[in-house]
């Protein structure tokens, strides 16, 4: 198994470094996340008081939500998979030069439309919301012509079975986006329920859920250097995912709602375990076993998706509150869907610094020589108390907790961007002494 399972990882890097990203692009798309994910949580910070009531309308805290999604999830998976998709399929990076288009529309885009939700301004969250649409349009270009090209990859079914789900996901979360936006200007073609209960499974279970799945049969082998999931098994759990959503979206116009959802969720439920049993087994039987503390972010939010799915059917069968559904969303965005991709952020990318490194032709630094172990620590203590001070203040109605709880999210997001800076700098360094060394011709 583990000379299967060390095969199976050089296999999947092979000659990585011919079909990487100038690494002023892709680490532009994570140090954009970083930063957006440090102003989630100061604009939390400034709308905490409306935390409890989860508003939907205009405010801080909208605003925060959204610079967690758009511009942290969004913004880390477009780079994510802009990279990785091309290094795990073999294929040639698509577009250099439209990658780096789509990060100059988006991310003035995403602040645009978190300025315009917190100011209640809905010319800029108009103007903001046509910029992000036009990069996600072209992202979604990218997306489709790199998993048409790879549609022949042995082994890689699973992976590209959820690419394209996630990519017809996008497609319904940007419509029923745009309707909701637009209702703001009085323009909105969907009834607001209806473009709600699209949004949301669409947008999280859907392209971010999808993705951070298909994405998972990847990156969770590598970094356990274990072999690849079982291929059935990855396409059995997408294509109930997929039976799921078809059903969630049936239920939004109001056809047979409270039947479908429960389906829905009992099949999410299904698709569940069974990612589970199979990520599961790839760390147990991987040749690194002490993945430390970005996989007890990632163990946490396996669990926190689990519990969006009970809470999500608490809601379906009535128990709706403006608290449970506060909950539900915690569990569902900072629970899993954030908590999971700053757990493989921390890795992604000294992993990707480490690879950029290696074409030089010289021997290049390895990640743990990059990472610094300290501000990951205290993000990861931030992040935790966070969470459980967001959820605390939920429970007992407390703007004080809230307050406290997105200070500390601050916190522990100023020392997550500490540790990208270091990385990059520990790269330069890298660079400088390659240069010194080339120069005295050693």
């Amino acid at each position: 198994m583990h000379a299967k399972s060390a095969a199976a990882g050089r296999a999947f890097l092979g000659d990585a470094t011919s079909r990487l990203l100038p690494m002023g692009i892709v680490f532009r798309y994570f140090a954009a996340a970083v930063l957006f994910h440090l102003m989630a949580w100061l604009a939390l910070l400034a709308g905490a008081g409306r935390l409890v009531g989860y508003p939907t309308g205009p405010g801080w805290t909208l605003a925060a939500l959204h610079l967690i999604t758009l511009g942290v999830l969004v913004m880390s998976a477009m780079g994510a998979s802009l990279q990785l998709l091309p290094v795990a399929t073999l294929q040639a990076v698509q577009s250099v030069r439209l990658s780096a288009l789509i990060w100059w529309l988006y991310t003035p885009g995403v602040a645009a439309i978190a300025l315009g939700m917190g100011m209640g301004r809905p010319w800029l969250l108009g103007a903001g919301a046509l910029a992000a649409l036009i990069a996600l349009l072209a992202y979604c270009a990218l997306l489709a012509l790199n998993l048409v090209r790879a549609r022949n990859m042995q082994g890689m079914r699973g992976v590209l079975l959820h690419g394209w789900a996630a990519l017809v996901s996008l497609v319904v979360a940007l419509a029923s986006a745009l309707s909701l936006a637009a209702a703001w200007l009085g323009l909105g073609w969907l009834e607001r329920a209806t473009a709600l209960a699209l949004h949301v499974p669409f947008a999280a279970y859907g392209f971010m859920g999808l993705l951070a799945l298909g994405l998972s049969g990847i990156l969770v082998p590598m970094f356990a250097l274990s072999s690849s999931p079982d291929e059935r098994h990855t396409v059995a759990s997408c294509l109930l995912v997929m039976a799921a959503l078809a059903l969630a979206g049936i239920a939004a116009f109001d056809v047979a709602a409270q039947t479908l959802r429960l389906s829905a969720l009992a099949l999410g439920g299904l698709a569940l375990v069974l990612h589970l049993r199979q990520m599961l087994l790839a760390l147990r039987s991987g040749l690194r076993r002490g993945l430390g503390r970005s996989f007890h972010l990632v163990y946490l939010s396996w669990g926190a998706l689990g519990l969006s799915l009970l809470l999500a059917g608490w809601l379906v069968l009535g128990g709706e509150s403006s608290g449970t559904a506060t909950l539900f969303g915690l569990a569902l965005i900072v629970g899993w869907l954030l908590s999971f991709l700053l757990g493989i952020l921390q890795r992604i990318v000294p992993f990707l610094a480490s690879l950029h490194g290696a074409r030089s032709g010289t021997r290049p630094p390895t990640p743990s020589a990059l990472t610094a172990q300290q501000p990951l620590a205290v993000h990861f203590y931030c992040h935790l108390a966070a969470l459980a001070g967001l959820v605390a203040a939920v429970l007992s109605g407390s703007a004080t907790l809230a307050l406290a709880a997105a200070a500390v999210g601050a916190l522990g997001a100023g020392a997550l961007a500490l540790f990208f800076v270091i990385v990059l700098q520990r790269m330069g360094a890298r660079g400088s002494q390659r240069k010194s060394a080339i120069a005295q011709g050693v």
